[in-house]
């Protein structure tokens, strides 16, 4: 069956290449909304002119279109909230070393 928390952990497997870190423990994904075999997820990127964004759009679709059950994930990029450091989980933050 189709859920937010198994969406959300399917893209806890899109890495950020050049930060080496999930975006969900990133703080990149906004809100998941799923709709029978339909997934909608928003989320933004660490930066506007990131080089890596299409990649990263990309395998956020890929990975979430493995999930049995959906036929269709639109990912929608958005930049309002900007993304900010205070967006991190805590993991991630110590993974990082800000904590």
């Amino acid at each position: 069956m189709v859920n937010k928390e198994r969406v959300k952990q399917a893209l806890t497997e899109v890495i950020d290449p050049e930060i080496g870190l999930d975006i969900v423990n990133l703080g990149l994904v906004y809100d998941i909304e799923v709709m029978e075999n339909r997934v909608h997820v928003k989320m933004t990127l660490t930066v506007p002119g990131c080089p890596l964004g299409n990649f990263i759009l990309s395998q956020a679709k890929e990975k979430v279109e493995e999930i049995d059950g959906v036929e269709e994930a639109e990912i929608e990029l958005v930049w309002d909230p900007p993304w900010n450091i205070n967006m991190v989980s805590e993991k991630a933050k110590k993974q990082l070393g800000l904590i």
